[in-house]
């Protein structure tokens, strides 16, 4: 049985006020803009999203920002998108800086079912604070919990319509970890193809992760 395939609209309609999303993606490369574009047009808001960076302010993670619909941004960098700064400094945007590495382990550990992460990254900064430190073998670690999500919005080069995931390049980031991490997983294919094209050997993400289907510029 192949997966459900539904347009961006349709994926838009799953993400409801106040949902913590996991949106892949590096720079936005690797992030599925059909499905930003028409979360924007739901207004869906008060999100949490959860990605390695805000975007640009009309690209990626950006365009549910510069719209005004993320009340809460967890990542590891937001420095292309000076909006984000400007939204923390009033008061109008929490955003939780995070190391990058932690953040890939925190959302690893929340598809594995792990109780959280030991690093020693952060010890002795802002990044501790609230935190707690753990000694293991006389040296000392923060504990950073996992990280899951309602919804993981996925971007795959090729997907089959059984949901397999290949991903070209860069574009693979964070994507593979988020399709664990979540309740409910949405993939857009750049290019959709017959089950069985895509080797094996290719397949990063199985399909028994994914829950639905875009093909890339659907509305």
């Amino acid at each position: 049985m192949s997966k459900m395939i539904i347009t961006a609209q349709e994926a838009a309609e799953h993400i409801k006020d106040g949902m913590t999303l996991m949106i892949g993606g590096f720079m936005a490369c690797g992030t599925s803009e059909s499905i930003m574009d028409a979360i924007v047009a739901r207004r869906t808001s008060n999100l949490t999203v959860i990605g390695n960076d805000a975007g640009l302010e009309n690209t990626g993670i950006g365009k549910l920002i510069s719209a005004g619909l993320v009340k809460k941004l967890i990542a590891s960098h937001i420095g292309l998108n000076p909006l984000v700064g400007k939204l923390m400094n009033e008061g109008a945007l929490e955003v939780v800086l995070t190391p990058q590495g932690t953040l890939a382990e925190q959302v690893r550990a929340g598809g594995a079912g792990l109780g959280g992460v030991l690093t020693p990254t952060g010890l002795g900064t802002s990044v501790q604070d609230g935190k707690e430190v753990i000694a293991v073998d006389g040296k000392e670690f923060l504990l950073e919990k996992p990280l899951r999500a309602d919804a993981a919005l996925l971007l795959g080069s090729v997907v089959d319509k059984e949901g397999n995931i290949l991903y070209k390049g860069t574009t693979r980031n964070f994507n593979p970890l988020m399709a664990t991490a979540a309740d409910l997983v949405i993939v857009e294919a750049e290019t959709l193809v017959e089950t069985g094209e895509i080797e094996p050997e290719a397949v990063v993400t199985p399909g028994i992760f994914v829950d639905y289907i875009v093909i890339g510029g659907s509305v």
